[in-house]
């Protein structure tokens, strides 16, 4: 299979990031992190979470949030909802796609969300008819896609099985991750053709985690099986508060360098990304992980130095 031409950026950094910093960042501050990442043109951002402020307090803003960003035309702005008592709360600053989250793996989602996988599923039964009824897109998880944190096997089939019952709730598309950064690409290049059989390929995103350095090798395996939307995270920031030792997301520098150097569009601009991510480096205190901002940032300083 053709690798694609053009690739769709989906970008994690303010909900999937955000949400696994010690530190609760003030409000202002993601709203003007949010207003940065959009002037870079990235075409999906995934802007905050309406799960439970008990369960993730670092996103318990997620309304002012959202109310207060600059949504630009032509740029998604999807917000993660467990259940309708979250969809309420986002429907009620207008929010225009949601997303909704289960996993591959038993004793994962039910650490994650108190749930079995099938529960999970009828839970986002009602979610989504709601969504789709108020004209809205939905995004779906599949967690834990490449393995679990617990011990417990996660076979292919199953990953296949849990994404087709949230395409058949109504998902427009879905995003497959792997949560604690284990897959590597023989993985990838036995999974997307499984999910292909069943899913169209425009409707397939990947989601994958640097945690033991395999993240763009999955993504070039992933590019060769005909993928063409990854989601990815500024700077490398975030994880899985639910999932330990899996620090970092796929640095959106890192997939940024890695496309443009092999001929594929984006139509992202990443000097503006690592403008981003430089902002929000400064504001949390700390370094960021991915190896091209690093690089670049590196770079720069000694030119002009």
């Amino acid at each position: 299979m053709k690798r694609p031409k053009r690739v769709t950026i989906a970008e994690m950094g303010p909900r999937d990031g955000l949400q696994n910093e010690p530190a609760i960042v003030a409000t202002a501050t993601k709203i003007a992190f949010i207003d940065l990442l959009s002037e870079s043109g990235l075409p999906i951002i995934e802007a905050t979470s309406f799960v439970s402020p008990k369960a993730i307090p670092q996103l318990a803003d997620g309304s002012e949030v959202y109310a207060a960003i600059a949504k630009r035309p032509g740029i998604r702005y999807p917000v993660l909802v467990p259940n309708m008592r979250g969809y309420e709360r986002a429907r009620a600053v207008d929010v225009r796609e949601i997303a909704v989250f289960t996993a591959a793996s038993e004793r994962f989602t039910e650490r994650n969300i108190r749930m079995s996988i099938a529960e999970s599923i009828a839970t986002f039964r009602e979610v989504v008819r709601n969504a789709k009824a108020d004209g809205l897109r939905v995004r779906g998880y599949v967690s834990t896609a490449f393995g679990s944190p617990f011990g417990d096997e996660v076979r292919p089939q199953k990953v296949v099985e849990v994404a087709v019952a949230l395409l058949d709730l109504g998902c427009d598309e879905l995003s497959i991750g792997d949560t604690i950064g284990v897959g590597v690409p023989s993985q990838v290049e036995e999974l997307v053709p499984l999910l292909a059989d069943r899913i169209p390929l425009e409707q397939l995103a990947m989601h994958f985690h640097d945690t033991r350095g395999t993240a763009l090798a999955n993504v070039y395996a992933a590019l060769g099986c005909g993928i063409s939307i990854f989601d990815s995270s500024c700077g490398g920031l975030g994880g899985c508060p639910y999932a330990p030792g899996a620090t970092g997301n796929l640095g959106t520098e890192d997939l940024l360098y890695l496309l443009a150097s092999m001929g594929i569009e984006t139509g992202v601009d990443l000097q503006r990304v690592r403008a981003a991510s430089r902002f929000i480096a400064r504001e949390l205190g700390h370094a960021l992980t991915s190896k091209a901002f690093t690089a670049m940032e590196a770079h720069d300083a000694l030119l002009s130095g």
